[in-house]
């Protein structure tokens, strides 16, 4: 399915801070001048899938009008160097004048699909991978419920999701009708909690909070409010973004791997096929500082594990493949493969994983020769 079973993946969120600020990861972190290199170090690593995204407040200026100046030289570089992107539609990022919850954000964003596929096509590229809105349930969480991504409001994450995902469903159908073969790949995050073991009364609002993962999914399929237009043809692919902080008890503390209570990812992989049937690949997963190569060597063990189990993973993307400023403070997050951007375009690289790439991508190799 994808050109290397290993993958990197470059952090390409594009919103709008409560402050008014725009975050752009892409430039933030100096991808959006130094690509290329960027590229050649992918390969030089045996790297030769990668995701990334557009930003729609670049691409599209005024309403209608695109320029795709900051999207083609990408198309073109990655295509010198036999990467294989894949491209998130949306990453959190909208242009100014729209809102999200009205049908206009729905019908522009179809349109933007629209054009968006016949540059690929006019480019050259006969199969797309694209993921239409990165994250469709954590993005309705934060950004409808939680208030700390935009639109920043509080009470409507079930409405943002539903609208997230009306939006997803037409820009497959407009890269459908212009690339019949795109492929879909939808990444949400995979998660695992557990009940207060001195709240037990709290049970079944905690299974029932675990289990809302699945509504981006379950909308997109049509098996939860199939009005919306949701078939199981949409679900092609599923990307699961899984991180240290993926489990935790309800309202309470974050479970570690050392805890007899933390769920091996292999278990999560297999209840999630056993849902859905779909092939699945590891999308995002990372660590910050010196818990990078440990946790990313855990993340390709469980993998191997599911692999033997029968279970369709098809990648994993080492996300976000370089370091960059959170969010919220512009706190250094050193996180990545490789670090900051010098003004020649170098970035230091982060040896102990690079070490642990290597290793797994070796035992992957002598896992695929014998099993």
């Amino acid at each position: 399915m994808f050109n290397s079973f290993f993958m990197g993946g470059f952090e390409c969120s594009s919103h709008r801070h409560r402050s008014g600020q725009r975050l752009d990861l892409m430039a933030l972190t100096g991808h959006d001048r130094h690509f290329a290199q960027d590229y050649d170090r992918l390969a030089a690593h045996g790297l030769y899938t990668a995701r990334t995204g557009i930003r729609w407040h670049l691409v599209e200026p005024r309403p209608h009008v695109y320029d795709w100046s900051s999207v083609v030289p990408m198309i073109r570089a990655a295509r010198e160097r036999g990467i294989q992107l894949i491209w998130d539609v949306l990453h959190y990022g909208y242009p100014d004048d729209l809102d999200i919850f009205s049908a206009s954000f729905v019908d522009r964003f179809r349109r933007l699909g629209r054009a968006f596929a016949q540059v690929l096509a006019d480019e050259g590229e006969t199969v797309p991978i694209i993921c239409p809105v990165n994250e469709i349930s954590f993005f309705a969480w934060a950004g409808g419920d939680a208030g700390f991504l935009n639109p920043y409001v509080s009470g409507r994450s079930f409405e943002l999701k539903c609208q997230l995902v009306r939006a997803a469903l037409e820009v497959t159908d407009a890269f459908w009708e212009t690339a019949p073969d795109t492929r879909v790949i939808h990444c949400d995050p995979v998660v695992h909690i557990i009940p207060n073991p001195e709240r037990m009364h709290e049970a079944d609002e905690a299974e029932g909070y675990r289990t809302a993962q699945y509504q981006g999914w379950d909308l997109l399929s049509g098996r939860l409010m199939p009005q919306l237009g949701g078939d199981p043809k949409y679900l092609d692919v599923l990307g699961l973004n899984f991180y240290p902080n993926n489990e935790w008890v309800y309202k309470g503390d974050m479970i570690e791997r050392d805890d007899p209570q933390y769920k091996p990812f292999r278990r999560i992989c297999a209840e999630i096929y056993e849902r859905y049937q779909r092939p699945m690949m590891v999308a995002e997963t990372g660590a910050e500082s010196e818990r990078r190569a440990g946790w990313f060597r855990y993340v390709c063990a469980e993998v191997r594990a599911a692999l033997a189990a029968g279970l369709p993973l098809h990648g994993i993307c080492l996300y976000p493949i370089m370091s960059f400023p959170g969010w919220e403070d512009g706190r250094d997050c050193q996180n990545g493969l490789w670090g900051y951007a010098a003004p020649d375009g170098g970035r230091a690289i982060y040896p102990p994983l690079a070490q642990a790439l290597a290793d797994e991508q070796s035992a992957f190799v002598l896992y695929a020769l014998h099993g």
